[in-house]
């Protein structure tokens, strides 16, 4: 089968998008929980359950919105980038709202503010999301072609990521005289929201504009495909679902978003209170990140040539779920550098490093393989499915990181770490119980992903098969 090139140009614009996704998702991820409890002093558990909630809300649009972009005819703008052209201004005014909640608000009113606007930034990028990701999987049917595709967008997304820490914590978040942990800081987070915003919109723009001319390209939904419709969402669903390969992929995801949502909202608390590092330091993080992601970005198409896709998914799945967890593991054993040491940081960041290159790997992988599941489908139904399935496997994930979310803020409840604490007078056994929960605790889910994750199927010989045969 001839394979057709994608030009650099559209991969490009593809992954800018996804950069312009990450600013937001990843600042969300990041900020979000601290600067809610530990600077305006909401509950750590109502600060974990308001961005659980937008989660979840988020989780159960995306098949809606994943069906509806499969089963959309229009001709001039095809069936994704109608979603993509209106969500941008929305999703940045939310961004901005969620950092910028009015002076003087009471408990209650200011959970009620974090749901609303927590609700409507995921609302609205579902929009852009997952028709984007249905767009990067069909723009090609070649088998390695679009794990280069799903490359550009994993390596955009990273990119985007990146940005907003390094951006963030060298312009915005920056350590004073009176405040030496400059992620404690209230008045940086307005600042930090409205040019995220202005950036993530015009981003978003961009990518969705400049990609309209493979709109010609790609396949519009058969005549005999019934419009939009919510008997017709679970016909999709149940389509899906009967696929093997498809349930391993997602069985396994639902384990790891669990270990990933809880990584997450508890980032910053082991940064400031357990490594009691400050935010000039965890700004060169994105150094390990940005390394890894890219050593990810380039050894995935030859790890793929030389294992196929399975074995990287679950390797990647290994890599990850250790990794990271590796410094606090090492620190419970005596063998890691002592806070103040300044062995400390690089050793960190060398487990960052590697943890990040199997993440990237994992997640072109995945990706990839999903576009793969799209082709057997077509094989056996003879309807195309990208956005259905894509958005089914955001389902599980944001589901899943809405739990790890949730799972974050009762604990640190329940081990009674402290709104608004100084790093450096947290007790000694709380910040012991938090490194647990963080990092050993979360390795098991990961590895039972990976057994999960062994189970898919598809490799070069049978996906030439079933589209040859279709």
């Amino acid at each position: 089968m001839h394979t057709v090139k994608i030009p650099i140009r559209t991969k490009t614009l593809f992954g800018l998008g996804t950069a312009a996704e990450n600013i937001c998702l990843y600042s969300f991820s990041f900020l979000v929980m601290l600067y809610y409890n530990q600077v305006l002093g909401l509950p750590a558990t109502l600060a974990g359950l308001g961005p659980t909630i937008a989660l979840i809300v988020d989780a159960v649009t995306d098949p809606l919105v994943g069906s509806w972009s499969d089963r959309l005819r229009n001709k001039k703008w095809g069936r994704r980038h109608p979603f993509m052209l209106t969500a941008p201004i929305p999703a940045a005014l939310s961004f901005y709202m969620i950092f910028s909640p009015p002076a003087g608000l009471e408990t209650t009113e200011l959970f009620l503010w974090l749901i609303c606007f927590s609700v409507l930034l995921h609302l609205f990028m579902t929009l852009f999301f997952v028709p984007h990701l249905a767009f990067g999987g069909e723009m090609s049917k070649d088998y390695h072609e679009r794990s280069t595709i799903m490359s550009y967008n994993n390596f955009g997304g990273y990119i985007g990521a990146a940005s907003a820490h390094w951006f963030g914590l060298t312009f915005f978040f920056y350590a004073t005289a009176e405040q030496a942990n400059g992620l404690l800081k209230l008045e940086a987070y307005q600042d930090f929201g409205l040019v995220a915003s202005v950036v993530v919109v015009i981003c978003l723009y961009i990518s969705a504009w400049f990609t309209r001319d493979r709109i010609p390209t790609l396949s519009q939904p058969a005549e005999s495909t019934e419009p939009f419709s919510m008997p017709a969402l679970f016909t999709d669903l149940k389509q899906a679902l009967q696929n093997p390969n498809y349930m391993y992929l997602l069985l396994g995801l639902l384990l790891l978003s669990v270990t990933i949502g809880m990584r997450a909202s508890f980032n910053n608390y082991m940064n400031l209170y357990f490594w009691e590092l400050v935010s000039d330091q965890i700004r060169w993080f994105i150094i390990g990140s940005v390394s890894g992601y890219i050593a990810g970005f380039l050894l995935t198409f030859y790890i793929q040539k030389r294992f196929d896709k399975r074995a990287s998914i679950v390797i990647a799945t290994l890599g990850y779920g250790v990794f990271d967890a590796l410094p606090v593991c090492l620190r419970m054993l005596g063998l890691f550098p002592e806070n103040g040491s300044d062995k400390l940081f690089p050793s960190i960041l060398v487990c960052h490093a590697l943890g990040s290159a199997s993440l990237s790997v994992l997640n072109i992988s995945v990706m990839s393989a999903l576009a793969d599941i799209a082709d057997e489908n077509a094989a056996k139904f003879g309807v195309r499915q990208e956005g259905i399935l894509y958005a089914a496997r955001a389902f599980f994930a944001k589901a899943d990181r809405a739990i790890g979310t949730l799972i974050a803020g009762i604990v640190l409840d329940l081990i009674s770490f402290p709104a608004k604490a100084i790093p450096g007078q947290v007790d000694a056994n709380v910040v012991m119980w938090l490194g647990i929960m963080d990092s050993p605790a979360t390795i098991i889910p990961a590895l039972l992903a990976a057994l999960l994750y062994s189970g898919y199927r598809i490799n070069h010989g049978k996906h030439k098969a079933f589209t040859l045969t279709k």
